[in-house]
């Protein structure tokens, strides 16, 4: 016999809203499953911190003594060498060798050229002004090239054109070795045979610019050379041609000029210096 509370079963049954939270209903707490406990779950990385990675294991530690031990001997010989080639420097100075490093002109090196640190700065300006004598003779004998050639061009012989290739190709090579390079020498090693190589030819470079200037017709073949009696004989016949080796004239004035120029100022440099009683002595000492 059903109870007097039981539910009618033949009722219409009630919906129910499951969404629906009810206020006044309790919460279900006759659950039969227990709640799992919860796992930890740590998913948050730290990118920024540093990984250790142990890199000092033993090859790579043998790797790195032996690089070292390798650049200690590099170094080493390196140190070596240098002292190597100082000590034959050393000799090589002590015998009077001078080792010299071509440097000019600086887009084809062909001589070694450094009056800022191989000459005395009390000698600069006289060794500038030699220097500006020997681009003096180069730029005369280029101009007597070009005068010649005019010459040539308007019924001169060709032979004072060739003469005057001659001339350059003698010419400036020539005063580099024969008194510029020995006066450079002097005045960096104070040698008083050296001076005197320079004054023997340094009067021959005097005596060919003033003999040049005046072109007698003695040796110089024609018009071969731009002086005043070639320039004079020219200009009657034509009077640019003429100009042209008046130019030339002027070039070897202002030349022979700056040569007395500097060989009394190196003879008043070697008389000061007492260079000329060691010569003297020298001489003596050979006769």
């Amino acid at each position: 016999m059903a109870g007097r509370y039981d539910a009618n079963p033949f009722a219409p049954e009630e919906e129910v809203n499951p969404f629906s939270v009810s206020a006044s209903a309790p919460p279900a707490t006759n659950s039969r499953l227990s709640p799992l406990p919860p796992e930890p779950a740590d998913f948050s990385y730290d990118h920024r911190a540093p990984i250790d990675i142990p890199l000092d294991t033993p090859a790579t530690a043998m790797d790195l003594k032996k690089k070292e031990k390798e650049l200690k001997a590099k170094e080493a010989e390196l140190i070596r060498r240098e002292q190597e080639v100082k000590r034959r420097e050393d000799a090589l100075a002590r015998a009077g060798i001078i080792l010299e490093q071509r440097n000019w002109p600086p887009f084809f090196p062909i001589i070694h050229h450094d009056i800022m640190n191989d000459i005395p700065i009390h000698l600069h300006k006289l060794q500038y002004v030699a220097f500006t004598t020997l681009l003096g003779m180069a730029v005369c004998l280029t101009w007597n090239i070009i005068a010649t050639t005019t010459a040539w061009l308007n019924g001169e012989d060709a032979k004072i054109w060739f003469l005057s290739i001659i001339y350059f190709i003698a010419g400036v090579p020539g005063a580099y070795v024969l008194w510029y390079r020995p006066l450079y020498r002097a005045f960096r090693t104070e040698s008083a045979m050296t001076f005197g190589w320079f004054f023997l030819f340094y009067v021959l470079h005097i005596g060919f610019c003033i003999f040049a200037a005046i072109a007698p017709p003695i040796i110089f073949k024609g018009k071969s050379i731009t002086g005043i009696l070639a320039a004079v004989a020219i200009m009657n016949k034509h009077t640019s041609i003429g100009i042209v080796y008046f130019v030339g004239f002027g070039l070897f004035c202002l030349e022979s000029v700056l040569s007395i120029w500097v060989i009394q100022q190196v003879y008043m440099y070697f008389r000061g210096s007492g260079r000329a009683a060691e010569m003297k002595q020298e001489a003596a000492r050979g006769a």
